[in-house]
C-alpha cells in the first residue's frame, strides 16, 4: 500500500508505520540510546518530562521477563525483537500536584522515538497488547508511575517469517481523513 497525503506534509508522516517482521539481529545499545535521546527532546507540559523508559536488550537476561508480559500474540513476533521497552510516565509533578497531562507527554516521547526509528530504517511497534501488572513487575515500575505501553524495536526482517495470520497485514495502513476527526468550533 502507498500511502498518499491529503494535504501537503513531510513524508516522514507517510514513510512512519508499525510493522512487525524483525530479523532477530540484536540491537546495539548505541542504537537504542538513540532512539532514546530523540525521545528526550519531545515537548511536555511545563516541561516536566514525565515519561521513564525500561528497555532490555535481546540476548539479555532482562529481555525474557519483558516479553512474558506480552499477551501471546504480540509475543510471538515479538520474540525476534532487538529490544523492548516499557514506556511509563510520573502522575505527580514535582512539586506534588497532579500531572493531568502525563499520557499525553509520553505519547509526544513515543513518537519522536518513532520517527527517529523510521528515520534510522528500524521496526518501532508500540502496543497495548500485554499485562500491565506483568510489565509493572518486569521493569519494576515504581508505584508513582502509570504504565502506558510497550514497544517492540529491532532491525526489519520478513514477512513471510511472520505467522501466517499476520502476513497479510504487514504493509502500512490508512488513516481517516482530517474531517474525520477534526471539527470547526464544536464537535457536534
Amino acid at each position: 500500500m502507498t500511502r498518499t497525503a491529503d494535504h501537503p506534509v513531510d513524508l516522514q508522516f507517510l514513510r512512519r508505520w508499525s510493522p512487525r517482521a524483525m530479523s532477530g539481529a540484536p540491537l546495539s545499545r548505541e542504537a537504542l540510546l538513540q532512539l532514546l535521546e530523540a525521545a528526550r527532546w519531545a515537548p511536555s507540559s511545563g516541561n516536566a518530562q514525565p515519561w521513564r523508559f525500561a528497555y532490555a536488550l535481546a540476548g539479555g537476561p532482562d529481555f525474557p521477563r519483558f516479553l512474558d508480559a506480552l499477551v501471546e500474540g504480540n509475543r510471538v513476533w515479538c520474540a525476534r525483537a532487538g529490544a523492548l521497552l516499557v514506556l511509563a510516565s510520573r502522575t505527580v509533578r514535582a512539586e506534588g500536584k497532579p500531572n493531568p497531562t502525563h499520557a499525553f507527554d509520553a505519547g509526544a516521547a513515543w513518537m519522536s522515538l518513532a520517527l527517529q526509528g523510521s528515520f534510522m530504517g528500524l521496526v518501532v511497534h508500540a502496543m497495548a497488547g500485554f499485562d500491565g501488572e506483568r510489565a509493572r513487575a518486569a521493569a519494576a515500575v515504581p508505584p508513582e508511575l502509570q504504565v502506558n505501553c510497550m514497544i517492540a524495536l529491532g532491525h526489519p526482517g520478513r514477512a513471510e517469517e511472520l505467522p501466517e495470520g499476520l502476513r497479510a497485514r504487514e504493509q502500512p495502513s490508512g488513516r481517516e481523513p482530517v474531517t474525520a476527526f477534526a471539527f470547526e468550533g464544536r464537535f457536534d
